[in-house]
């Protein structure tokens, strides 16, 4: 198989992963918009509340991904195919155990399905069907799935991706043609699980294909040092996925308790658009995950550091423009594609914004913590960020409703692992002086302040049509972000590299085309 250089790799992961969810994204839209207009809003509602209730169960994984990941960076630099095998067979058996061991919890659970949804949802199907189907989708893909890491380590993340959105939009296709025909959210459901499974199945084949050695029966196991030292990084990991099921997952959960499961049927409509620009900017930094740890894993400090700071302007620009575009254009959006009476207050939409932009300006130091290793700084801290959660959801919850619940999410992540993560990239892994960071992150928070409050200003003169306000809105919302960060950054070297790299990158793109 042909190797490739860092860029060469990191380019093409961004590049199919872009394309990838760009149509991924169109015919989800479509398929959402079809799913409004023929169901009612309590089948979102409750969509949304099993993918919170599944994604708690999914605790279990315990961060086993993340530390085999890291695991194979080494041996896939050093061709090391016996020591692959081996870390695979050992990921291969803890992920069946970890399926069983969710399969049985999500069965305990379901007695109490009633505590959570109090009111009964306006739905014909039986609730408890429809919460197994969700459960053995997510099962499911433990059997198969955990293969896509060794593709992730390699820098070949642009397969994993691609099939993915190759399954989602066929997937995606047939769900839209069976609602527009039958009306029935059954069978919406039973091809999103008939989806997952030729996923698993195929990813998992591909995988196998191209690395057959990871197949072989007789494979050497782990020694009982090379064990102990991932279950070191699973232990840290674990408080990590415990914090961030506590913070992320149990939402929707507080707000069905609080206000019903149609509550969590509108405000999805909202999180949906910061789901699909989170989800789009993530794929850039995903892409670049495995040439991180490459470049981790054979370069000096200094280089390291230069390639963070790159890192982490980028993460402020793209996440701030975005959020700056959520904050003043979602409203107008789900008025046009889902009704007016699914419209929410301007304060929804901003404190969406500001949970997406905390969450988004900790990707380069995440993904230097995974790819350095550092699984085990702020481990602890993590558990505080998920137990403040959920206290703070059952105080502002009760008093402020949706916003409340949304704010106590964004409180207890700058109270916590908001500035720990940095903190312990710097000091630990790139030894410098965590304050630069934090003085940097000021000057960010400054500059998008004054930038959204213009763009804020221009956005309520827009009196129009909805349509003629979305493109209006659009423009407001990325000219001034833009020229604004151009300005104030012009002259960083960081800046100048992105520039240089943009560059190179429409440069290769003309001489393809020719």
């Amino acid at each position: 198989m042909k190797e490739r250089s860092r860029t060469e790799y990191s380019l093409i992961n961004i590049f199919t992963g872009l394309l990838g969810y760009g149509l991924n994204t169109l015919v989800g839209f479509i398929c959402r918009i079809i799913f409004v207009r023929t169901l009612s809003a309590d089948y979102l509602g409750v969509n949304g509340l099993f993918s919170n209730i599944l994604s708690m169960l999914s605790l279990a994984e315990l961060g086993i991904g993340s530390a085999i990941t890291y695991a194979l960076y080494k041996p896939i630099a050093e061709n090391d195919e016996e020591k692959i095998a081996s870390l695979m067979q050992f990921y291969k058996k803890a992920y069946w155990f970890i399926g069983t061991i969710v399969a049985i919890a999500g069965l305990l659970l379901l007695p109490f399905l009633d505590l959570i949804i109090r009111e009964p949802p306006d739905i014909k199907e039986n609730l408890y069907l429809l919460y197994l189907l969700f459960l053995f989708s997510s099962v499911s893909s433990y059997f198969y799935s955990y293969k896509s890491s060794l593709l992730t380590a390699v820098q070949r993340n642009y397969i994993v991706i691609g099939y993915n959105y190759i399954v989602t939009i066929v997937q995606s296709i047939f769900q839209i043609a069976f609602l527009l025909l039958t009306h029935e959210y059954i069978s919406y459901l039973m091809i999103q699980v008939v989806g997952g499974l030729v996923y698993n199945i195929w990813i998992s084949y591909k995988a196998s294909k191209d690395y057959p050695y990871i197949n072989k029966k007789e494979i050497k196991p782990l020694s009982k040092n090379e064990k102990k030292e991932l279950f070191i990084n699973i232990k840290a990991l674990t408080v990590n996925k415990l914090s961030g099921v506590l913070v992320n997952s149990t939402d929707n959960i507080v707000i069905t308790f609080f206000n019903g499961v149609k509550t969590v049927g509108f405000a999805s409509n909202y999180t949906l658009f910061s789901s699909i620009l989170n989800t789009l900017i993530t794929q850039i930094f995903n892409a670049l995950t495995g040439s991180v740890g490459n470049l981790i894993a054979s370069s000096d400090k200094k280089t390291q550091y230069g390639f963070f700071k790159i890192l982490n302007l980028a993460n402020f620009w793209l996440y701030g423009w975005a959020a700056i575009g959520m904050t003043f254009v979602s409203s107008d959006l789900v008025q046009l594609f889902y009704g007016e009476q699914f419209v929410m207050g301007l304060k929804i939409p901003l404190i969406l914004a500001l949970n997406f932009y905390s969450i988004g300006m900790i990707h380069a130091s995440y993904t230097y913590k995974s790819t350095m290793g550092l699984f085990k700084y702020g481990q602890y801290i993590l558990i505080f960020t998920g137990i403040l959660n959920i206290l703070l959801d059952m105080i502002l919850g009760k008093f402020l409703g949706v916003f409340g619940i949304y704010l106590a999410t964004l409180i207890s992540r700058l109270l916590t692992n908001l500035w720990y993560e940095p903190y312990a990239v710097y000091k630990h892994g790139l030894k410098k002086n965590p304050a630069e960071y934090f003085i940097r992150q000021i000057l960010y928070a400054i500059v998008l302040f004054l930038t959204g409050l213009v763009c804020w200003m221009l956005c309520r003169l827009c009196n129009f049509g909805v349509i003629i306000n979305i493109l209006i809105k659009i423009v407001i919302c990325s000219v001034i972000p833009n020229v604004a960060f151009c300005i104030c950054f012009w002259k960083t070297e960081e800046l100048q590299y992105l520039l240089e790299r943009l560059k190179d990158i429409i440069g290769k793109i003309i001489r393809f085309r020719r």
